[in-house]
């Protein structure tokens, strides 16, 4: 039965036509790129001409070398990419044309694994819908003075329960836009403004905290690392300022109504950082966030537990590093230190994601992901720890410039069974994202 649904999703992944991304890995935006050319220059390979040059090679341009991948020459055009030759995915095409410097669009992320990861990734052998995903955004523009814009996010699917504002158990905001296993979420609805190096946004908003994001398109893998789903927060609701001090040095600072909540106050935080570019290779960032995060729900009883609030403090920081031209290193840590009201401790957690990102090409990457997570109060009773090992190797295939496919394969290790069923869980996973 496994395989055949596996063969079932291999075929709707391929069978999706022309489009694909290039993922801006950690954060929201796609960066798109393309290898091919218009015209022929003999002394300059074309796209897919690389491997047999028939055009140059038989006297000139003429000779059919001056339409890219689909001219005649090179035997086999694009599939020269499965030897790390040059690929063209072409040109992104938009579903909506948004008005003025309004952008609308989103994406279809469908996919498919073989056991659950209590990450996100909980329903295994099935085609899941994960996101069905809607935004609109005006991003500013200060290189001329003020400007003002703003950005509204929808989002359908299996991870949408997941990235609602579940941080108040009161079913506010969206966080009663469920529909069985399915949900409804709004996880950002902000207005920023800016002037010269200087913005503020204000309203419900994705954190700055940590490398992956909750969007499939600002991640390499299709799976999740421990540290982004049980430390980290998802969203705030509040100000956040960010200044850029020079090209290599970018401040943020701002006050939030604790994490994971919407228009209602849970508690009060500070939400800031700093990123430096430390060399033309190498970015450091570190985003913390202190305070009282969960002063909502004290005194409700949540799973039979009696709540007493959650003050404390939590931070990342992210080294990244680019090896060569077309090797990435990403290096980050996580640090979570909560108590309840009453000064006892509610959730501590250490972790260190380390990522191996390799760019082939335009179409095609490859990367490992290896984890460390060591924890007290979240898969446990406070005061005993358990460690939880993940690795995880995956290949990016980027068929167009609207769709990526991503296939991977993942170990996790829990000796102390707190997360997962066994000592050893090997899951397979594959997912498609079509943007428009």
């Amino acid at each position: 039965m496994k395989l055949t649904k596996l063969a079932m999703v291999a075929a709707i992944a391929c069978g999706i036509s022309s489009a694909d991304v290039k993922a801006g890995y950690g954060n929201d935006t796609i960066a798109l790129a393309s290898c091919c050319e218009t015209s022929c220059d003999c002394n300059d390979p074309v796209c897919g001409c690389e491997a047999v040059d028939m055009g140059c090679n038989l006297g000139g341009c003429d000779g059919g070398c001056d339409s890219g991948c689909d001219s005649a020459c090179g035997v086999g055009g694009c599939l020269t990419d499965l030897v790390g030759g040059d690929c063209c995915i072409g040109d992104p095409w938009k579903l909506f044309d948004a008005p003025g410097s309004w952008d609308v669009g989103g994406w279809i992320s469908l996919g498919y694994h073989t056991d659950e990861v209590p990450l996100f990734n909980d329903r295994a052998d099935e085609l899941n819908l994960h996101q069905a995903w809607l935004y609109a955004e005006k991003a500013i523009d200060t290189s001329c003075g003020f400007d003002i814009g703003g950005r509204i996010d929808y989002l359908y699917g299996i991870d949408a329960q997941d990235t609602q504002a579940f941080g108040i158990a009161n079913d506010h905001w969206d966080n009663d836009f469920d529909n069985g296993a399915f949900g409804s979420a709004i996880p950002q609805l902000y207005v920023e403004a800016g002037y010269g190096d200087l913005s503020v946004k204000v309203g419900h908003f994705y954190t700055i905290i940590g490398w992956e994001v909750v969007g499939a398109t600002g991640n390499f893998f299709y799976s999740h690392a421990y540290t982004f789903f049980n430390s980290e927060p998802f969203t705030h609701t509040g100000a956040l300022a960010t200044y850029n001090v020079s090209d290599d040095v970018t401040v943020y600072g701002g006050y939030v109504l604790g994490w994971d909540s919407g228009f209602e106050d849970n508690g009060d935080a500070f939400l800031g950082g700093i990123s430096l570019g430390l060399t033309d290779d190498l970015t450091v960032t570190y985003a913390t966030i202190g305070g009282r995060f969960n002063a909502a729900n004290t005194g409700r009883v949540i799973d039979g537990v009696v709540n007493n609030g959650r003050n404390g403090y939590m931070h990342s920081i992210v080294a990244d590093y680019a090896l060569t031209d077309s090797v990435q290193y990403i290096f980050q840590s996580d640090y979570l230190d909560t108590e309840d009201n009453d000064g006892a401790g509610v959730a501590d957690s250490i972790g260190i994601n380390q990522y191996l990102i390799k760019t082939i090409n335009d179409c095609w990457a490859v990367g490992g992901r290896f984890e460390w997570y060591n924890s007290e109060g979240i898969f446990t009773d406070f005061g005993t720890e358990a460690d939880i090992y993940a690795l995880t190797l995956g290949v990016n295939y980027r068929q167009s410039a609207n769709l990526i496919v991503r296939p991977e394969i993942r170990w996790d290790w829990d000796d102390d069974l707190v997360a997962l069923d066994e000592d050893n869980q090997f899951t397979f996973g594959v997912d498609s994202i079509l943007t428009f």
